[in-house]
């Protein structure tokens, strides 16, 4: 895919962060858009918002845990737009708790929505992409599909899965000389509403609940709109990974150096945080 005018594109996620400046950037670059979210009202705003752009834009309120609405959606976007080029599975929710306190429902909830909503977006669009002369496929994992850290194991789970079914369809497509290309982005701290709307437990190693989605931001320096440019242009040069943002590449080089004993730095780094802050508490 060589450039994005005229082609059509449909995004998961699309109402809010990296989803909704993918549509922007998208239809800027003349680009008609299938536009999903389970958040109408956030949809329609962000469809509002680009209909000057003159690209044709399909709203679809649409539950990413959901097989069979996904393939409803599949099905309407090829109604709707008579073809599709560029598929991007980005919808995805946040949770952090220790295992032990973890209830199954908190833990399914989350893997529903980030590894299977991939999952059905990635094989309900397939035999529709296989009639374009160019497509690609752009699945969204996490810096946290890299490495583990303490209270994120779903997410981590979630990511991983992520990684590894893209790397494998990836694979599949190669062997088989399709015509279809795919990207697995590994985004680090993006400013985001993931970790605001996102499920917290009461207590974890490090935060508690609202401290930890206060200190979410102080560690996103990534901005949705700088996020959307780099997925883009991983798309237009045929790329395998994306890494967004420098803390990824600095976290990526840090797990292939110490592939078995980064979790001692995370688990040390833990460690001294908890005993600094316990410090900061008993002289306050």
């Amino acid at each position: 895919m060589h450039n994005f005018r005229n082609k059509v594109a449909a995004i998961t996620g699309a109402a809010s962060g990296i989803g909704a400046a993918l549509a922007e950037s998208l239809a800027r670059k003349g680009c008609n858009l299938a536009l999903a979210d389970i958040n109408e009202k956030a949809l329609q705003k962000v469809t509002d918002n680009l209909s000057h752009t003159g690209v044709k834009i399909t709203q679809h309120i649409l539950d990413v845990s959901n097989q069979k609405a996904v393939a409803t959606f599949a099905q309407d976007v090829m109604k709707q737009h008579k073809g599709i080029n560029l598929v991007i599975n980005n919808a995805g929710v946040a949770l952090a708790e220790n295992i032990d306190q973890m209830s199954y429902d908190n833990f399914e909830w989350l893997m529903n929505i980030n590894f299977w909503g991939v999952v059905y977006g990635t094989k309900e669009f397939l035999p529709y992409l296989k009639q374009s002369t160019d497509a690609h496929i752009v699945n969204v994992s996490s810096v946290f599909g890299l490495y583990a850290v303490p209270t994120q194991s779903a997410y981590n789970a979630s990511k991983f899965a992520v990684r590894g079914f893209t790397e494998s369809l990836q694979e599949e497509l190669r062997i088989e000389g399709s015509n279809i290309e795919c990207t697995c982005v590994f985004p680090s701290g993006i400013k985001t509403n993931i970790a605001q709307n996102g499920r917290m437990g009461k207590t974890s190693h490090l935060y508690h609940a609202e401290e930890l989605r206060d200190r979410f931001d102080d560690y996103a320096h990534t901005t949705p709109e700088e996020a959307a440019e780099t997925i883009l242009s991983a798309v237009l040069n045929n790329k395998e990974r994306a890494l967004i943002g420098m803390d990824a590449y600095a976290m990526d080089i840090l797990q292939r150096i110490l592939p078995s004993h980064y979790k001692q730095v995370f688990v040390q780094g833990t460690k001294l945080a908890n005993w600094w802050r316990s410090r900061r508490e008993s002289k306050a």
